[in-house]
């Protein structure tokens, strides 16, 4: 569960921005939208959708997760010495340029909230913390400071951690964090932590997953069911889906490709199996007709790569991060999906959805509570700004936010000039 997330000079971040899952005042849909679990006193919200015109920052808050994702799963053990964290101040001001990016989330995993953070730049860590709140009571449970005048860094730990903590701060590189490296060397007491941001925080761009992971469900007959409901409900005529798997062939590659580029696409591919997927579409007259995936339409493709990770995530209470969420999707399918989390039955374990997009058919308090809407813009020195629309006190059930939106009363739209050839 995802309680709160900071994040500072990042890409066109500069000053701290947040984005909060906490609800805030007002009891509309509090049934169905939000949500209280037994670690903080403060109910949290099940979605939040964030507006904002092309270029004001919405993605660059979605990669910012992705990023510490990235970083927390992989920093001890894909990123060797000397390899770079791909982590990109903003650059507009000669002061934040030279200066660490930063980065807080603040979850609940197994019962407990943590608040955990780093700063970093392209070529180290600069600092590392870690505070636990078992029943309410904050802990620290390790900090890390690097000193710019001897080059080193100043851990502090507490009793409250235990294990080999000489060991693991001797393993941690400077572009590793102590988290990812203690995990990895066997800390049973850090693994909630590492494990929350490597199974239950789930991202995704634009281009969202692809086919393979729902293909591969359908091999389970009750997963299987389960996505076909789902297609059917949603109005996809779909009936029935066929999937087959085979071994690579290196016959299929080209023959004008140089060997060496086959030799290594063979390598690679030796123990993949490669999927065939076909969708099965009843005619007219009542008989089964098979369809290539790839002839199916792009929006059919999209809300079917869609389903298997959708399904998961209601289904285990996960976090789930959705950039452009509307991309080849009709807005009353972006309307069904996110309404699968506002439902007790579709989503009885709390997962949470926050996503990004320009479909404001359901920016309305039909769809939301006014506390989960959030809009995004460029300020006159390129500086992304996060604001919630809970700033603007919206009346309750007699404002349409829609319009109000298009209108600029919220502003996050795009400035357009006329233009003459």
């Amino acid at each position: 569960m995802l309680i709160e997330f900071r994040v500072k000079n990042y890409r066109s971040i500069k000053d701290e921005q947040v984005l909060s899952m906490v609800k805030s005042k007002g009891d509309e849909k509090e049934y169905s939208h939000t949500f209280a679990p037994d670690s903080i006193n403060a109910p949290l919200l099940r979605s939040s959708v964030i507006y904002g015109a092309n270029a004001a920052g919405k993605s660059n808050l979605i990669k910012a997760l992705m990023k510490v994702e990235s970083i927390v799963r992989n920093s001890a053990s894909k990123i060797q010495e000397g390899d770079t964290l791909s982590v990109t101040p903003f650059l507009f001001n000669e002061l934040t340029a030279k200066q660490p990016s930063e980065f807080e989330v603040v979850f609940i995993t197994e019962g407990i909230r943590y608040q955990y953070g780093f700063s970093a730049s392209q070529h180290q860590i600069f600092e590392e913390w870690l505070y636990a709140f078992p029943k309410g009571r904050a802990q620290r449970w390790f900090s890390r400071v690097f000193d710019e005048k001897n080059q080193s860094y100043d851990y502090k730990f507490s009793d409250f951690l235990t294990g080999n903590k000489s060991i693991w701060q001797a393993a941690t590189r400077r572009n590793a964090l102590f988290l990812s490296t203690a995990v990895q060397l066997n800390s049973d007491q850090l693994k909630p932590v590492f494990n929350w941001f490597r199974e239950k925080l789930r991202t995704s761009n634009v281009s969202g997953w692809d086919s393979s992971y729902t293909a591969i469900q359908c091999k389970d007959n009750n997963k299987k069911e389960k996505i076909l409901e789902l297609l059917q409900s949603a109005d996809f005529n779909i009936h029935d889906i066929d999937i087959k798997t085979e071994k690579f062939d290196p016959s299929s590659i080209p023959d004008d490709f140089p060997e060496e580029i086959k030799k290594k696409i063979t390598d690679d591919m030796r123990d993949h199996e490669l999927l065939d997927i076909r969708t099965i579409h009843k005619t007219d007259s009542g008989t089964l007709m098979p369809l290539d995936f790839e002839d199916e339409s792009d929006g059919t493709q999209k809300f079917f790569s869609f389903a298997g990770p959708w399904l998961d995530i209601l289904e285990k209470g996960y976090v789930l991060v959705v950039d452009e969420l509307h991309d080849n999707l009709h807005p009353k399918m972006v309307k069904y999906l996110v309404e699968l989390f506002h439902s007790n039955e579709t989503n009885p374990n709390n997962a949470q959805l926050i996503f990004t997009t320009h479909d404001t058919s359901i920016l309305s308090q039909e769809v939301f509570r006014r506390d989960q809407i959030w809009f995004c813009e460029k300020d006159q020195s390129q500086e992304t700004v996060l604001y919630p629309l809970s700033d603007f006190s919206p009346k309750k059930d007699r404002e349409n936010i829609e319009l109000g939106y298009l209108s600029g009363r919220y502003g996050a739209l795009p400035f357009i000039k006329p233009f003459v050839i």
